[in-house]
């Protein structure tokens, strides 16, 4: 461990002691429940990151003071009650016990909203200015709303003290009210709230004495900023700078958390979350400029997800804390693996933004590629324990990420495993999807996998089809089959797919077809796929027209991803069309026609290309299951109840072999139907769990 000894080294925040020099930075989880409460799945969420070694968990990003803040779109916790104190002793008794601190982001949302839910308030802004990114219209905040608010932030603190947490961090970031009264680009008040440098920043001035006078001067009290708004008439580094001084030069506040970039567009907003299209802390610069103007610990996270980079970011002296808040969604133990010298068996974030893009969706944050990650209480594992029962053989078809992590925890088990991958190599999708531009990265779930695939000793036999006489072969007691799908082209007869008129864009990808010079993509998923193969062929110099029947082409992916990809299609040219349904395809001469009929007016039109690529989703190679399952036990079944209760198969109760009658039979993955990553590996999980 003596080379990451410099995050290891102990750093007060105010009386604070942090253990580390890692942080867990403010996000919003949706767990929060029974109107906007820390209860069960909250608190085992964050208490495995402190028992992981997580120094410092900052929770609760975008955590509201106030009644006309809405909190139930994306299930944040409400400090607006006092009725949150208890929840909070739960809280942070379960992340003190493992010697972790803990601590929550508080603010006022402003126009960053939606009035549509809950209580259906008027949004407020300084000025009555609209957000783009949640198209909410708002109000113009009134004198006396200001100072309501402003004591409401007091009490919201003075709740988090009274439940025991460490500290709060106001909130100035993301377009939130106080930096929403700091920002020219919102603020047009001409009045003591607006116009001049003082005036900007009296809101969150007077939010901030508010604070400290409720809670005292020992309290932990922290600002979380932008670096650079990164809008031509919002606020550069400079201002930026000057603000943090500003502040700083109060005494009151403890510590600066900072990002870079606005996110009240969708440009800007897929800066804030970096996905695996951007460099390494691609921001750290921004960070690293306010701790000069300031005298506190300075604490910064975005794009920082291995354990090398964060030393050398805390050796360099760029900041005091490193904040690696993904890092710790993907394998919550990344501390004590550190510690225990079990680098190679981090689980290193792959940069997918699936954990955010599903908030931004108002769902629960989840993990692409760790299924147990927010599902501790459901009693979901990290760490596989030896099983206590029979020694199976268990054969695993298919070398995908589901099959790959159903290996992985039989072999964690202690089970006999072999895996058969028909490939010359192991990944599935994952391999094809790694090949597009911007999505290398993706490959890093695999790469994890086959690590510990090899550390425990599975049997992996690549270039292999397997059959029903080779399972029979191996003499499994579970077979598990997680043979994937294929490229669904033949739902329309009208495609020519039998005639080889149109391509897939696997075929694309993976190289098997030559990119074509002018080509029609049609994507009727709009997802990753036909947003991936656009940006491949118009890379490789192809002119491109991207149409699908959706109302716009990648709507499918989410917020914090859809805008890289836009970014790089619009700048190599390609064309994007929606609601146009591909009718038919034919040859004519050298080329071949696509005839495209608008949905809402049935208008036709056509496309004349030399080359035609679907995407259309998967059909699921469900041959070898179907020639298994007869003499499988249980007839190739999964018992739902207990595989959404997280219980052990009743299958799985039989005494020695596994059933007196057959293998036990399973499915996963794609080839039952067209889902996604995190679905193979949940099902993994789930079921191979209780092997």
């Amino acid at each position: 461990m003596s080379q990451y000894d410099a995050l290891f080294e102990p750093l007060n925040i105010n009386k604070l002691t942090i253990r580390n020099r890692i942080v867990s930075t403010a996000h919003a989880e949706v767990y929060a429940t029974d109107g906007g409460m820390t209860t069960d799945r909250y608190v085992k969420y964050y208490e495995e990151k402190a028992k992981g070694g997580c120094g410092l968990c900052i929770c609760g990003g975008s955590s509201v003071v106030s009644i006309d803040s809405p909190q139930s779109w994306w299930s944040s916790v409400n400090l607006s009650v006092d009725r949150i104190i208890p929840h909070f002793q739960n809280l942070a008794d379960a992340v003190h016990k493992h010697g972790g601190k803990i601590m929550i982001q508080i603010t006022h949302m402003g126009r960053r909203s939606r009035w549509d839910g809950e209580n259906w308030p008027n949004l407020m802004s300084p000025s009555g200015i609209r957000e783009p990114v949640h198209r909410a219209t708002c109000k113009t905040i009134e004198v006396e709303e200001i100072w309501r608010i402003i004591g409401d932030f007091a009490q919201a603190a003075r709740r988090a003290k009274e439940g025991g947490l460490d500290g709060v961090e106001l909130s100035a970031v993301h377009q939130h009210m106080i930096d929403q009264f700091w920002s020219p680009r919102v603020n047009k008040r001409t009045d003591e709230w607006g116009g001049t440098f003082e005036g900007r920043m009296k809101f969150g001035m007077e939010v901030l004495k508010a604070v400290r006078a409720e809670v005292g001067p020992d309290f932990v009290v922290g600002l979380r900023i932008s670096g650079d708004e990164f809008h031509p008439d919002g606020l550069n580094h400079e201002d930026m700078k000057q603000i943090a001084k500003y502040f700083d030069d109060t005494g009151m506040i403890d510590y600066f958390g900072v990002v870079g970039s606005g996110c009240d567009t969708h440009n800007t907003l897929a800066n804030v979350i970096p996905n695996m299209s951007y460099p390494p802390e691609p921001f750290l610069h921004l960070a690293a400029g306010i701790k000069t103007v300031v005298s506190v610990p300075v604490i910064h996270a975005q794009n920082i997800k291995d354990p090398n980079q964060a030393k050398r970011i805390i050796e360099g002296g760029y900041v005091d804390f490193v904040g690696m808040t993904r890092a710790h969604i993907a394998d919550p133990h990344f501390i004590a693996k550190i510690k225990m010298d079990q680098v190679d068996q981090i689980r290193q974030c792959v940069g997918a933004n699936y954990c955010i893009d599903r908030q931004y969706q108002g769902l629960d944050v989840l993990c692409i590629q760790n299924a147990a990650t927010s599902r501790e209480y459901m009693g979901l594992p990290h760490t596989i324990e030896k099983t206590t029962g029979v020694i199976r053989n268990v054969v695993v078809i298919g070398g995908g990420p589901g099959g790959m992590e159903s290996a992985r925890v039989a072999a964690e088990r202690g089970h006999n495993v072999t895996l058969i991958e028909r490939a010359e190599e192991l990944g599935g999708q994952i391999t094809l999807a790694a090949k597009a531009p911007q999505r290398d990265q993706i490959a890093g779930i695999s790469r994890w996998l086959i690590m510990e695939l090899e550390r425990l000793g599975v049997e992996i036999r690549l270039n292999t089809a397997a059959d029903e006489t080779l399972v029979k072969s191996l003499n499994p007691d579970v077979c598990i089959l997680a043979t994937g799908g294929r490229p669904f082209l033949e739902q329309n007869p009208e495609w020519g797919a039998e005639e080889g008129l149109v391509v897939s864009t696997w075929d694309i990808l993976s190289g098997k077809v030559e990119p074509g010079k002018n080509v029609l993509i049609y994507d009727t998923i709009c997802e990753f796929s036909g947003m991936s193969a656009a940006d491949y062929l118009a890379s490789k110099g192809a002119l491109v027209e991207l149409v699908t029947d959706d109302i716009k082409p990648g709507v499918g992916i989410g917020g914090t991803t859809f805008p890289t990809y836009y970014r790089s299609l619009y700048e190599k040219d390609v064309i994007m069309s929606s609601d146009l349904i591909l009718e038919k395809v034919y040859r004519e001469g050298s080329n071949l026609v696509a005839v495209l009929e608008n949905e809402y007016t049935g208008q036709q039109e056509e496309r004349v290309v030399d080359q035609m690529v679907v995407e259309n989703g998967t059909r699921p190679n469900e041959d070898l299951y179907y020639a298994l399952k007869a003499s499988s036990c249980n007839k190739g079944q999964i018992d739902m109840e207990a595989l959404f209760d997280i219980k052990p198969q009743p299958v799985l109760e039989a005494e020695g072999k596994a059933a007196s009658d057959g293998m036990i039979l399973w499915r996963l993955g794609d080839c039952v139907s067209q889902r996604n990553t995190h679905a193979a590996l949940y099902d993994a999980l789930r079921l191979c769990k209780d092997l």
